[in-house]
């Protein structure tokens, strides 16, 4: 590549579309702590206190609520930014899914449970992908815990 074109060897990737990236020779980390400050102060969500898990467990929302409606365009970017921290983060990606359904017509409840996630992600800003290196094997493992059943606008009784 060198002698085809003229290059200059910068060294080792550290930083990429707000990316942080760490290479050892245990492998490489990225995370997106900058980022997720960068969201916090945008949002005005400084100072929230900590939640330990990023969804309240057994939530249960609905398109059809009755609640006071809040303002789709900040809702709308709330959950951009979120998607976004989501390629560092799979532990907030059921979270962001599940209230991005809502977007539509977002409510009081809807946003409530939007603002759970940055008081999450504050105190977990070095959580991040690392990615160890393999000697001999490569082994990937996934979890998956989603409860389509309990979406209260879908979730219909079958007939038996």
């Amino acid at each position: 590549m060198k002698k085809a074109f003229d290059t200059s060897d910068l060294g080792l990737l550290c930083f990429y579309l707000s990316v942080e990236v760490r290479q050892d020779a245990t492998g490489i980390a990225l995370r997106q702590a900058h980022y997720a400050k960068r969201i916090l102060e945008l949002g005005g969500m400084t100072g929230y206190n900590l939640a330990h898990i990023s969804m309240e467990e057994k939530l249960k929302l609905s398109r059809e609520s009755t609640a006071e409606e809040v303002d789709p365009p900040h809702y709308r970017w709330l959950i951009g930014s979120l998607y976004y921290l989501v390629r560092t983060r799979p532990d907030i990606t059921f979270a962001v899914g599940y209230i991005s359904w809502f977007m539509k017509r977002p409510m009081m409840e809807h946003l409530q449970a939007v603002n759970r996630i940055p008081r999450y992600v504050v105190g977990t800003l070095d959580y991040g992908l690392h990615y160890r290196r393999a000697l001999d094997t490569v082994c990937f493992i996934g979890y998956c815990n989603s409860d389509l059943a309990s979406d209260v606008d879908i979730a219909r009784a079958q007939p038996g």
